[in-house]
């Protein structure tokens, strides 16, 4: 798998292409014509003690971002359904911290079940954090269909872009979501400064989670953070990177998340070659594309999805 990664991310551009298209076979032949669309809430913002050096969170770097607690039961509520009526099809509830408060649990399990039993069919989604067996297990309990946490990085790189959370918890919380039987959502972010080998090792770390849902989040760099100048992305590299998962990994969705519009710029509409998801709407701190444009670039590739536009 190594030698396939490597290939993909250094090919000349003519080799390149056909395993681009050899991944938009697999992708067709396994998920079909249709882009499953997400979204997610910002539900409590800020005052994070970690020191991802991407993220406009931390309370380390003294960034001017909205910072409030966790919001109320029927803001939650209304966000998701407003999510839900616009044809999106899952809808993620994600907090910041390295884990909830017991109070703000039992708020998010209430919020959970409420929405389970008003729509049974809707698929909820949470990124809390990491968290224990007992706490995941609660959330399976009120209804909540798939956990995200993301790996971020490589475990070799991971030490240069965070130290006060562990990769090795971050890998143990996914176990753990696995083992109580919720669906799983891992991936990262890209652009940090990694090498070829980081992304090699990342996606063996994935591959073998065996995660059903892969996010990939391309680094938009956020004046304030330590990555605030970083610029080792194309929109080339990024369309290579999820070609090399979709190859690596032909059986697990892929999401393409945030800091697509910056990297991907012209190329977006390719990038749902090998992927077969989409992150619609705002970011946690930063504002995503037009739900109408998103909407226009599937209707014209001839794919399929649930979206509706918010004037009908």
């Amino acid at each position: 798998m190594k030698e396939l990664i490597l290939e993909v991310l250094s090919s000349p551009l003519e080799k390149f292409y056909q395993f681009l298209c050899k991944a938009n076979e697999i992708k067709l032949k396994r998920f079909g014509n249709s882009i499953e669309t997400c979204a997610i809430l910002n539900a409590k913002s800020g005052s994070c003690p970690s020191d991802c050096k991407f993220c406009a969170q931390s309370s380390r770097f003294n960034l001017k971002i909205k910072v409030y607690p966790l919001l109320p039961e029927r803001e939650l509520l209304e966000k998701a359904f407003f999510a839900f009526d616009l044809g999106i099809d899952r809808f993620s509830f994600v907090t910041s911290g390295v884990s909830p408060t017991e109070e703000e649990l039992k708020v998010i399990g209430r919020v959970i079940e409420r929405l389970k039993s008003e729509r049974p069919s809707c698929k909820v989604c949470a990124s809390l954090g990491q968290m224990g067996k007992e706490e995941l297990s609660f959330l399976k309990s009120c209804g909540l269909d798939r956990y995200h946490h993301n790996l971020e990085t490589s475990k070799e790189f991971y030490p240069k872009i965070s130290t006060v959370q562990r990769w090795e918890d971050r890998y143990r919380t996914v176990l753990t979501a696995k083992e109580v039987g919720l669906s799983t959502c891992c991936g990262g972010i890209f652009g940090l400064g990694e090498s070829d080998e980081d992304v090699v090792s990342f996606i063996e770390s994935l591959k073998k989670l065996s995660v059903d849902s892969i996010p990939v989040n391309f680094l938009h760099p956020i004046k304030g953070t330590p990555l605030e100048k970083a610029n080792y992305l194309t929109p080339l590299k990024c369309l290579r990177i999820l070609t090399a998962i979709r190859l690596s990994i032909p059986e697990a969705e892929i999401r393409v998340c945030g800091g697509r519009e910056k990297n991907l710029r012209e190329l977006q509409p390719l990038s749902l070659f090998p992927a077969n998801a989409l992150m619609v709407g705002n970011y946690l701190t930063t504002k995503g594309r037009s739900l109408k444009d998103d909407y226009q670039m599937i209707k014209d590739l001839g794919f399929e999805s649930n979206l509706k536009l918010p004037n009908g």
